[in-house]
């Protein structure tokens, strides 16, 4: 840097600089404030940030898993064939929902937590913060909880690994809380609300339905708690028409936030040329899902798939065909395999389910098989599991639409063995669940480590991660044994190896 001599003294020169700053200290604060920014959260801003962002976090890799998709491409392909050296897409949902949804329904629940007349806001911000922590814990077992989203209150830039049993344990407490605080005389967040439009009735059965999901989620490694809290949702109410069911609408054009995060994703990495052959990333339908659709005669076969002849999207059964998942290059054949129908599946407007009176009668069901729920029989709620698995594709619009007599016909076809064992008819409740929760790909996988329905054959792709086998969680990015080392050293003590075949607390053999 060059030096500039100047006559004027130093003591002449400190009084000149004190006098500019001062000078400009008066405006510095407007010119350093953001004009577009608020300095405070608007709580229903955030919250329906929170939702969408909550929302899109879909794992989609395990749709291949729960074998519904495939492909020929070893990266594309790694939700259905393991590979080891994909095992970084493990990452996704731990990376983004604590930057994002974590983070953000944090800052609402503190922006509303000390005005009593805010009581609804701060319910289903509750609510919603227990959905997106469950989904997490779910994946990866033990993970940051209770201080989680703190580095900016508190300075907890290293937080703590709860122990899943433990964050089970406080979030149903969470939502028994926050169930009991409902007050429907009192104001809700209206539009900002992207599930219920602030509806607190509807706020409570999502509410007891998601605490329905996670008792049942500890009936291998604690029955009597999971028998505890199921009968407790049961009895408040949960989900049980379709007037109730928890999603989010969305718009076929605007800003990508606005769009189906699932229908978005598909068709930017696969279908967006619309010609069965020209898919980015090489996927199809599985197989797996086609051939049970098939085999078993099911209605909504035509509205889920396509294949395309001539550039034609063709939903004629016979042709409809699945891709294996043992595939590595590209077959000769393969505009023969069936891919989503643009009608439903990938439509930008679709719905997303986040919760659906399909799950609660098959939880139900469940319950009732096992005792815990004596007002309907299991054989009722799983066909009515049926029906409203069928019912729903209705929603997205006039090629979803299955007749009634359709609906009935393959409800009698497959009705629930009662004279079987009870391992029999889990079986068939948790294959029809698989089949009607699509495209639910993370519940299902739930709820196929919990209870081993489907019974779904691994596949032993070369090179894979897994031994072969199915894995059993999520693995936990590498930046948390860089930056928060031993707290994720603790968990590893307490969980296991950091391997995609280690089970977390709930998932026991």
């Amino acid at each position: 840097m060059k030096k500039y001599n100047h006559p004027l003294s130093f003591g002449s020169l400190l009084l000149a600089a004190c006098l500019v700053c001062s000078s400009c200290d008066k405006g510095f604060e407007e010119m350093n404030t953001n004009p577009d920014a608020s300095p405070t959260v608007t709580p229903g801003y955030m919250f329906t940030k929170a939702q969408y962002d909550g929302a899109s976090d879909l794992l989609v890799l395990l749709m291949g898993t729960m074998q519904y998709t495939t492909s020929y491409n070893d990266v594309a392909g790694f939700g259905s064939k393991y590979v080891t050296s994909q095992n970084t897409q493990a990452y996704g949902l731990f990376t983004t929902a604590y930057p994002k949804e974590i983070n953000e329904i944090g800052e609402v629940i503190r922006a509303v937590q000390d005005d009593p007349a805010k009581v609804n806001l701060l319910s289903a911000a509750r609510v919603w913060r227990v959905y997106c922590f469950s989904r997490l814990t779910d994946m990866y077992g033990d993970i940051p909880y209770s201080e989680a989203g703190l580095g900016y209150v508190s300075s907890i830039y290293k937080p703590k690994y709860d122990a899943q049993e433990s964050i089970y344990a406080d979030m149903l407490k969470e939502l028994d809380e926050a169930g009991s605080s409902f007050d429907a005389s009192k104001p809700n967040f209206g539009n900002a609300d992207l599930l219920y439009t602030g509806d607190v009735t509807k706020w409570k059965k999502f509410t007891y339905s998601l605490m329905l999901r996670l008792a049942m989620r500890m009936t291998k490694v604690s029955a009597t708690n999971a028998e505890q809290w199921a009968k407790k949702a049961i009895a408040a109410g949960v989900i049980r028409d379709d007037a109730d069911v928890a999603d989010i609408n969305y718009l076929n054009t605007g800003q990508v936030i606005n769009q189906n995060p699932l229908s978005y994703n598909l068709l930017n990495s696969d279908y967006i040329r619309a010609d069965g052959v020209s898919n980015t990333e090489g996927g199809k339908y599985q197989e797996s899902f086609i051939n049970f659709l098939k085999t078993n005669n099911d209605p909504r076969l035509p509205v889920l798939s396509i294949v395309y002849v001539n550039k034609t999207a063709d939903t004629t059964v016979a042709i409809q065909k699945g891709m294996p998942a043992t595939f590595s290059a590209k077959p000769a054949d393969f505009v023969t395999y069936s891919e989503p129908n643009p009608k439903t599946i990938l439509k930008l407007d679709a719905p997303l389910a986040i919760l659906t009176n399909v799950e609660t009668s098959f939880l139900l069901a469940e319950a009732a098989l096992k005792g815990w729920y004596a007002t309907e029989t299991a054989s009722d709620l799983y066909s009515n599991g049926i029906r409203a698995a069928m019912r729903q594709w209705a929603l997205f619009g006039a090629g979803g639409v299955i007749p009634d007599a359709k609906i009935e016909k393959y409800v009698s076809d497959h009705a629930l063995n009662t004279g079987g064992t009870e391992d029999e008819q889990m079986e068939q409740i948790y294959t029809q669940f698989w089949v009607g929760v699509f495209p639910n790909a993370v519940e299902v996988f739930s709820t196929y480590r919990r209870t081993g329905y489907p019974a779904l054959i691994p596949n032993n792709y070369a090179g894979n991660a897994t031994g072969g086998q199915i894995f059993r969680r999520m693995i936990y990015p590498n930046t948390e044994q860089n930056l928060n080392a031993q707290n994720y050293n603790d968990a590893l003590s307490r969980q296991g190896k950091d391997d995609f075949m280690t089970r977390m607390w709930w998932d026991a053999q």
